[in-house]
């Protein structure tokens, strides 16, 4: 098939969802030209080793000014400031002229930051009289999102943003969700939020599929040559995201004192890029390192005792978790971890939700070996067995031609699509 997939951001191997998406499409033997807007020069360059033979890379730089007039436009409009943030003319005039030269099978577009191009695709499609399908991969209902991080962000800024985002994001979605062919999410929660939201509204959603995210099983694997260190719990992930930075300071705060008063011995490590001022400020505390990033999260899972995921909100599926467990390391984690995993608790990983309950896990697998290798051994089963990125990638090849053999595209709300496609006009 040839599939036009346009992102939001540059699918850098950060970016884990399109990064290995494109490269799991390509290996099932697709054609693919990837649309996508590029922060800085380093992303241009990577746009050059992205490529390949089924691979197509268009790449428009947004630039630091280009968000912030975006973002100011939107405050004036009303529309979600995610939803404005990645928006180029540039990129968006490119994307005409493609529909207008070339035939693609099936349009893949990403994120809640990515929906504009997508209306706009749509728009170009329909004046064209092409049948060609959208599919939205939302990845998380961002309004689920909001709704607790405005309530349990440990920040107050952020829990007001996300209190000024949350209407304008709800209704939004509720569009979004009934005017695409085909709409991914990345959990059954973030699924039923998406539905509840149309529903809500009195509009008629679009077909939900759940696409699990998947782990690189070669670069995430048990390193029998590295010796963990003793007593040594890891945190990962992507360190000033409001839900990450929320989930250190409760760790740091409500349980690790619980953990030091039995085991004094014990270290924490917390991984992961940009750290918020809050999450750096934990490094004060000689028991705790803050490393910032690292070129490779890997060593680091590989040389814990323990990964710890005490989160308190989220959306979506958990890639700290599905890593650590690919790599052979022990996971303990809460309930709000578990929307995205079929993984069973006791076996797989270990979920505890109150402080006590999830000190008291880590101080039992860190005096039993035996304990903790058998949860590592069935967490890296469980990942092996629903998480590889062939998997996933075979079943949104499945998906797509699905909805390319359907022929009809189901577009509920013809007021919706002049409205909203008027967003993404040039």
């Amino acid at each position: 098939m040839r599939i036009l997939f346009i992102v939001p951001y540059f699918p850098t191997r950060i970016r884990t969802r399109p990064f290995n998406l494109i490269r799991a499409l390509a290996a099932e033997g697709h054609s693919l030209t990837i649309l996508t807007v590029a922060g800085d020069a380093t992303e241009l360059e990577e746009a050059v080793a992205l490529r390949s033979r089924a691979i197509r890379v268009i790449a428009v730089p947004l630039g630091r000014i280009r968000p912030l007039v975006n973002i100011a436009q939107a405050m004036a409009t009303g529309e979600p400031l995610q939803a404005a943030y990645c928006w180029h003319p540039g990129l968006a005039k490119t994307l005409q002229t493609l529909l207008g030269d070339e035939t693609f099978d099936v349009i893949h577009v990403e994120h809640l930051r990515g929906a504009r191009y997508g209306l706009l695709a749509k728009k170009v499609v329909d004046g064209i009289g092409a049948t060609t399908p959208i599919v939205w991969d939302s990845v998380d209902c961002i309004s689920h999102l909001f709704r607790q991080a405005s309530r349990q962000s440990s920040a107050r800024f952020n829990r007001m943003v996300t209190r000024f985002e949350l209407p304008r994001t709800e209704q939004y979605e509720s569009r979004l969700v009934s005017g695409f062919d085909r709409v991914l999410t990345t959990s059954p929660v973030d699924r039923d939020a998406l539905s509840d939201l149309a529903v809500g509204r009195g509009r008629i959603p679009s077909p939900i599929h759940v696409l699990p995210n998947g782990v690189d099983l070669v670069a995430f694997q048990p390193d029998p040559s590295v010796t963990r260190e003793p007593a040594t719990l890891i945190l990962s992930g992507k360190m000033s995201y409001h839900a990450n930075v929320t989930m250190a300071v409760s760790l740091v705060r409500d349980v690790m004192p619980l953990v030091w008063s039995v085991r004094s011995d014990v270290r924490l490590t917390i991984v992961g890029q940009d750290p918020a001022p809050a999450v750096l400020a934990l490094g004060a505390d000689p028991r705790i390192t803050v490393t910032g990033a690292v070129p490779d999260i890997q060593p680091h899972l590989a040389r814990a005792t323990l990964a710890v995921a005490p989160i308190v909100y989220s959306a979506g599926i958990q890639n700290k978790i599905l890593e650590a467990m690919a790599c052979g390391t022990a996971v303990i984690t809460t309930s709000a971890a578990l929307g995205g995993l079929m993984a069973s608790p006791g076996i797989d990983l270990l979920v505890e939700d109150s402080d006590q309950a999830f000190a008291s896990a880590v101080i039992s697998l860190l005096e039993s070996d035996h304990k903790r290798e058998a949860i590592a051994r069935a967490g890296r089963a469980y990942v092996v067995t629903n998480h590889s990125w062939s998997k996933v990638g075979k079943d949104l090849s499945a998906l797509y031609q699905e909805v390319q053999q359907e022929g009809a595209r189901a577009f509920c709300l013809p007021a919706f699509d002049k409205k909203m496609v008027s967003l993404g006009e040039v």
